[in-house]
């Protein structure tokens, strides 16, 4: 015996299921391109509404499909000619020939008027006309026409009208290749048209006493049902049924069999296939009831057969039909599919902006702006000296013997005597006697170095502040690739599945008999929690504050906050909650202001801002002056300072942002002082960034720190050094800010430091507005009520943030 190996023979499988796969491939190819691109299809559906009649004498469908095709796919026109003919005659002679006149005088008008324009619009006109005129012609023959006869004529003409816009629209649906994936409800109605006028076209026509256009008719009812639910499967039972009835008026019940359980098969889908066919079961019945007797056999095999070819449908073909019908689990998969691809698409795009704007913030930081001091200084000698020996060397007979053979000797007595005078002072005596001693035109040349040297330092701050507007540009552009770099994956984060958190959550409400209808678990991460749920309550009473937040905290171990809340004002409605984090300390905000002389407007202004992350900014700025102009100066910083911050730019950057903007946007004199803080809710750590304002205070407790830094106010020069001054914050801590008119007014008063320490420490209250108000009013007093400056005190107190619910404990029967 010879045993077989197991690895050669999984490998011979695999090699069988990937050629049957092929093959399979193969023929699903061979088919879609012998059906569409050979145009069988159409001669198929030509065929059938060719002996499509209704009415027993009305058949406005072939020219109407012929029409259609004659405008989306004129190159399979004759073909679908030939069909809707052969069809026609194998209903008979008569009919055939009503066809031939119809389809040739279609041929004809749209011929004669193929190159007028809007074509489209005389379309359904042409259709009107060539069916009507055969058939008057035909009814001549037979002698006058009749009142009815008249009115058949019009109404098959009025419907073919109509059944070209129809057709028109269903058409393109037979082809598989879609540009749009959903299938709007007027184009299923069409479709579903369509097809009942191609059903129509096999009345006649039976199988073991069932008739095959009622098979096919339950059939397709089962079919959109079970993908489309109960609105789809009633509306294909209706419209189905309608149309086989006017071929059929005797089987006129059979619309309410098809919508019947057209209806019950939808609502009956979550059953699976076997459900829907249950409800096709139960319809067949109810109907019967009212039929003959003789019909109820055939009616049933009619069903069965329907339900045999519903169980035997493959599921793939069953998916991608799901796949164009809108609120089915296939299409909503689909266009997620698409969001995705969009969204990787639109974060690829960031990302590349990112690497865009990083790669010219390199360009501009290159290594050639960024070499040693030395050797810089000493290329810039190397010229200052060229240019002097130029105007005074070059025509010196003692040329050689300096510059070739004591050319370190003279290059060290020169540039002393540059750097003497680039300093601003006269040349030493020693240097100077050494040079003199040395060169026989000493005189000329220290009178051409004292011309030169004022050229060699502008030209040499010149190189300074190019240098620096290339560092402060490049740390620009960074900033706003590290931004978009950070938009990009904010964009790429998929909402992440926590299912051990969702079922703790959803257990827990329902022992609490909580109605929970829906929860959406975005984000777990300390600090940055996101969870929204749709809840059921007859009167809510603020459980989502009193109950549901307090177990959450104690699940996610975490405070969880409600953030905001949409209650039904009825009885048993749905609510909206989402939870958040709760930030570890709170800011408590008290502002207080005057206009010099007590006017309406102070060049003042303050900003309190949210920066998103758990970060909260104070922000005051002097104009300088007073009055509107002032005003717009301290306005227009904090406006672009609230613009830039928002958008995540660290805020060094941001402040060298603006300020490069307030000096080079105008000639006027235009400058603004900046006070800043930054205070992270997370941590109560705080960064003060001060540009030409006054020292800021912080009382803790009886003490009172100081905060102060030295910077001239904005746009007065391009390039400046942010100083940014951390310190840490404790619980019940106030920091107060405040404009230079505070400082600056009291009077008759020594010490303003020590004075306005005393009177914060000496205040009975902790309330931020109070404070403000006091120290305002205690200046204004030392001023006898005057109010020689605008004047700003901002006061922010922190707290540590105590819950007003505290955490639910949640507890598990451990038997369980």
């Amino acid at each position: 015996m010879i045993n077989s190996v197991p690895g050669v023979e999984s490998k011979t499988l695999v090699q069988k299921k990937g050629t049957l796969k092929k093959y399979r491939r193969h023929l699903s190819a061979q088919i879609k391109t012998l059906l569409f691109e050979k145009g069988w299809l159409f001669f198929l559906v030509g065929f059938l509404l060719g002996r499509a009649i209704i009415l027993s004498v009305v058949s406005p469908f072939a020219v109407a499909f012929l029409a259609a095709i004659w405008m989306i796919h004129r190159d399979k026109a004759p073909k679908v000619m030939l069909a809707a003919l052969v069809g026609a005659l194998s209903f008979s002679v008569t009919h055939g020939a009503f066809i031939v006149l119809a389809m040739i005088s279609f041929v004809l008008l749209a011929g004669l008027f193929k190159n007028a324009e809007k074509q489209h619009l005389l379309i359904p006109l042409f259709v009107f006309l060539s069916t009507v005129s055969p058939r008057i012609f035909m009814y001549s023959i037979w002698g006058q026409l009749s009142s009815y006869e008249w009115m058949l004529l019009l109404v098959e003409g009025v419907l073919g009208t109509v059944l070209v816009l129809i057709f028109m629209q269903s058409i393109p649906l037979l082809s598989p290749q879609r540009f749009k994936p959903t299938l709007k409800n007027e184009e299923i109605v069409c479709l579903i048209i369509l097809i009942a006028s191609i059903l129509t076209g096999t009345i006649g026509w039976e199988l073991y006493n069932a008739s095959i256009e009622q098979v096919f008719s339950r059939y397709f009812v089962l079919l959109l049902a079970f993908v489309g639910g109960a609105a789809i499967g009633s509306t294909v039972g209706v419209v189905a049924g309608l149309i086989l009835s006017l071929a059929d008026v005797a089987n006129l019940y059979q619309m309410s069999l098809l919508a019947f359980s057209g209806l019950l098969g939808g609502l009956l889908k979550e059953g699976n296939k076997v459900g829907v066919s249950f409800g096709l079961l139960v319809g067949t019945f109810l109907v019967a009831i009212y039929a003959d007797a003789a019909s109820i056999v055939p009616s049933f095999t009619e069903t069965s057969i329907a339900i045999a070819l519903f169980l035997l449908t493959p599921s793939g073909w069953i998916k991608k039909l799901s796949r164009y019908i809108p609120g089915t689990e296939e299409h909503t998969h689909e266009q997620e599919q698409y969001l995705q691809k969009v969204r990787n698409v639109t974060a690829k795009r960031v990302e590349q902006f990112s690497g865009v704007f990083e790669a010219l913030s390199k360009s501009f930081s290159s290594a050639e702006d960024m070499k040693e001091d030395g050797v810089n200084a000493r290329r810039e000698t190397d010229y200052f000296l060229s240019q002097v020996t130029e105007k005074t060397c070059q025509s010196c007979f003692m040329k050689e013997r300096c510059w070739q053979q004591q050319f370190d000797k003279t290059y060290s007595l020169m540039d002393d005597l540059k750097e003497d005078l680039s300093e601003g002072n006269e040349p030493n005596r020693k240097s100077l006697r050494d040079f003199e001693n040395h060169c026989v035109k000493s005189r000329k040349v220290l009178d051409v170095m004292r011309e030169e040297i004022s050229f060699f330092e502008a030209n040499k701050k010149l190189k300074k502040q190019v240098v620096e507007s290339k560092r402060f540009v490049s740390d620009q552009l960074q900033g706003v690739s590290e931004v978009m770099d950070d938009f990009a994956n904010e964009i790429l984060k998929e909402r992440e599945h926590h299912e051990k958190q969702e079922m703790q959550i959803m257990n827990t409400l329902k022992n609490m008999g909580i109605v929970l209808e829906k929860l959406d678990i975005y984000r777990l991460e300390k600090g940055n929690v996101d969870i929204e749920m749709t809840l059921s309550f007859y009167d809510y009473r603020g459980e989502g504050e009193k109950l549901i937040a307090p177990v959450l905290s104690d699940i996610l171990n975490e405070m969880i906050i409600v953030k905001k809340e949409e209650v039904s004002p009825f009885p048993n409605g749905y609510c909206q909650l989402v939870f958040g984090s709760a930030k570890e300390y709170v800011v408590d905000i008290g502002i207080a202001n005057a206009a010099k002389g007590g006017g309406l407007v102070s060049g003042d202004s303050y900003r309190t801002i949210e920066l998103g992350e758990g970060k909260y900014a104070m922000a005051i700025s002097d104009g300088m002056g007073n009055g509107s102009r002032a005003n717009e100066e301290s306005e227009e910083t904090l406006r672009l300072l609230q613009q830039i911050l928002q958008t995540g730019i660290p805020e060094s950057v941001a402040i060298k942002s603006i300020n490069s903007i307030l000096s080079l946007r105008t000639t006027d004199e235009m400058y603004a002082t900046l006070d800043l803080a930054v205070i992270n809710l997370h941590n109560a750590a705080i960064k003060f960034l001060k540009i030409g304002s006054t020292p800021s205070l912080i009382k803790r407790g009886d003490e009172i720190i100081k905060i102060e830094a030295s910077n001239l106010p904005m746009g007065i020069i391009q390039e400046f050094d942010v100083d940014i001054v951390g310190d840490q914050l404790k619980s019940e801590d106030i920091l107060i800010m405040m404009s230079d008119g505070i400082l600056d007014g009291p009077k008759h008063v020594e010490n303003i430091d020590m004075w306005l320490k005393r009177k914060i420490r000496n205040m009975q209250t902790d309330d931020p507005q109070e404070i403000a108000d006091l120290i305002l009013e205690e200046v204004v007093r030392t001023r006898s009520g005057l109010i020689e400056d605008d004047m700003t005190v901002a006061v922010a107190k922190v707290i540590k943030n105590a819950p007003q619910w505290t955490s639910i404990p949640i507890y598990t029967d451990k038997a369980q």
